[in-house]
């Protein structure tokens, strides 16, 4: 099993407080999970502060760039994987985005992931774009499957229903040929693009026997339209992580934090399809034989990473408390090395 953080380019008022981490406590975050053995950190994505989050906080929540953030990071770091998870398709062209995961992989040495997704909030598309109507769906199968062929061709157009631009030379390539796109998100649309078009799929929150499923899900997709899934083909469930002396401590703990909050609020979106069992099966809650045993079920389904590891924790000193835990007590047992 391989292990990544989530770090905070989107997260105040989210999954963590507002204020949670500025900049450079930001940056601090991802060069200490390469010291601590992390194999890799993701950057979500946001643009604008979504209404329910306004209606708690009173202060702006801080969301950083992605792909400007990872760049500064890639220059203090040396091993660690450079992920999104999510990049939210709708707010960038295609030709834009293959520009900055190009780049961005060229500039780290090849150590780019590109977690792609509809993103969870639609009103972040409608505040940028107010008149415009999109498929979010069927733009995500366009987008990504012309984000392959801007990295890995030369030259290439696509003229699809959402999607179109016309002969463009994408250069420099990426180091990496190909460079992974993982389709992040729960639904079965999301599974589609990924045995169709991905190098990977990146879930959140879910059981190992809803994880089984879905990746068997995907393996028949695949094959109905014949392709054969890519070599190494990584299945990243995004979870949240609190360690306890007892399993009860490490619930009680999860529940009050501002990560158990965010959850409850994608209960009609992101995890709308989720159907029995709580956050202590769907995630690392518990003694640390109790997210041993968790892990070990996860690897049986079919998860290759535990990815965006988002720790129940109200500050940066907290959260960097409990990644030293983590990484002496959990990691040890299950960690592998780097998938490159």
């Amino acid at each position: 099993m391989r292990f990544g953080l989530g770090v905070p380019t989107g997260t105040e008022g989210l999954m963590y407080p507002v204020p949670y981490a500025d900049a450079t406590q930001a940056v601090a975050l991802a060069v200490e999970a390469e010291r601590l053995g992390f194999e890799s950190v993701w950057a979500n994505d946001h643009v604008t502060t979504q209404h329910y989050v306004r209606a708690e906080f009173d202060e702006a929540p801080r969301y950083y760039d992605p792909f400007g953030y990872l760049s500064f990071v890639a220059a203090r770091t040396q091993r660690v994987r450079l992920a999104t998870a999510i990049m939210v398709l709708p707010f960038r062209h295609p030709v834009v985005a293959a520009k900055q995961l190009a780049t961005l992989d060229q500039l780290s040495g090849g150590r780019v992931v590109a977690g792609v997704g509809i993103g969870a909030y639609r009103e972040e598309f409608e505040a940028m774009h107010p008149d415009e109507r999109l498929h979010r769906g069927e733009h995500a199968g366009e987008a990504m499957q012309a984000l392959d062929a801007l990295l890995t061709r030369r030259r290439s157009s696509f003229d699809g229903r959402w999607v179109r631009y016309r002969d463009v030379e994408c250069s420099p390539l990426p180091v990496q040929q190909p460079l992974p796109i993982l389709s992040g998100g729960n639904a079965p649309a999301c599974r589609r693009r990924a045995a169709r078009y991905g190098h990977g799929w990146l879930p959140a929150c879910l059981t190992p026997a809803e994880a089984a499923a879905g990746y068997a899900e995907i393996r028949a997709e695949a094959e109905q339209v014949g392709r054969d899934l890519p070599a190494g083909f990584e299945v990243a469930l995004q979870v949240a992580v609190c360690v306890g002396a007892t399993c009860e401590e490490a619930e009680r703990r999860f529940e009050a934090s501002q990560l158990a909050a965010h959850m409850r609020s994608l209960s009609r979106s992101t995890l709308k399809d989720q159907k029995g069992g709580g956050f202590a099966e769907r995630n690392l809650i518990g003694t640390v034989d109790d997210v041993g045993e968790q892990i070990e079920a996860y690897a049986a389904a079919g998860v290759t990473t535990m990815a965006g590891l988002l720790f129940a924790a109200d500050t940066v000193t907290e959260t960097l408390e409990m990644m030293e835990q983590f990484s002496t007590t959990v990691m040890p047992t299950h960690v592998q090395g780097p998938a490159r």
